[in-house]
């Protein structure tokens, strides 16, 4: 697939001159899911790992590229913290998981996990084009970007550059978060890149006697929301201890449900 067919601003753009888009010639890369949030703390590196392997599941070829480099999680999510890449040819290798998913992140480059990056933010802008377009990502159906929380720099460097499909919006339901994520919605769309729907994490809390939804937030509230920022609801994930083991893959059957049916929303939406 040509960068043009794949790129947000394809049709909108006055042509190769003007295409800040950056290349990756090495790799094939079908789509690029980005997953945004308006604010950090709220899940979204959680969903981007379980959509990753999701698609993974489903024979899917799928990569990884943690674009929030101040807080890089995906490894440990994905668990392969313990790896480091290297290069060959003048290109980084990736990581890889037991199942055959590719990561790039700035943990796997690291000596220890723990260190601080003390970058700016045009150098952690670069950073993350490098992880696109210097990475030999080889053949891909899918690539997962966990971009940086909130509308600064970084996202707008990541929204120019790269050729995103589309992204996932990632919130948990406060009214301010609502205000915070519209912010980040109306980013998107005035960038040309297609918001494909929101998840909503953290939205209720399972009974571990009755299985009933407790749910602190009502409901009508979120609904209203969506309606208003003409956003589709993909799924919704339950604040629970079940979502630290994704690394191992022992999720509860419920979770394991709501994140294959957000998954299927998220291909059905991407081939409108």
């Amino acid at each position: 697939m040509s960068e043009c067919q794949s790129c947000s601003s394809n049709g909108n753009c006055d042509g190769v001159e003007s295409c800040t888009m950056v290349k990756n010639t090495d790799s094939n890369i079908g789509k690029i899911i980005g997953v945004m949030s308006g604010k950090g703390g709220v899940g979204k590196s959680t969903v981007s790992a379980l959509l990753a392997k999701e698609l993974s599941s489903q024979g899917y070829r799928v990569g990884v590229l943690d674009a929030d480099i101040t807080g890089p999680s995906i490894p440990r999510l994905l668990g392969i913290s313990g790896e480091r890449v290297y290069t060959r040819d003048e290109k980084l290798i990736p990581g890889e998981t037991a199942e055959g998913i590719k990561v790039m992140s700035l943990n796997l480059m690291v000596k220890e996990e723990s260190d601080p990056v003390i970058w700016r933010g045009p150098m952690i802008g670069e950073m993350v084009k490098q992880f696109y377009t210097d990475v030999h990502w080889g053949e891909l159906d899918y690539l997962v970007m966990d971009m940086p929380p909130g509308t600064g720099d970084v996202a707008l460097t990541t929204m120019q550059s790269i050729p995103l499909s589309g992204v996932v919006m990632v919130s948990i339901p406060q009214d301010l978060v609502s205000m915070i994520v519209a912010k980040a919605v109306n980013m998107a769309r005035k960038m040309n890149v297609e918001v494909l729907g929101l998840v909503q994490n953290m939205s209720y809390i399972l009974c571990p006697d009755c299985s009933t939804e407790i749910r602190m937030f009502e409901s009508e509230e979120a609904d209203e929301f969506l309606e208003s920022m003409d956003l589709k609801l993909l799924g919704e994930l339950p604040m629970t201890r079940d979502l630290n083991r994704i690394s191992d893959g022992k999720l509860s059957e419920k979770i394991g449900e709501t994140v294959t049916g957000l998954t299927k929303s998220v291909l059905s939406q991407l081939e409108k």
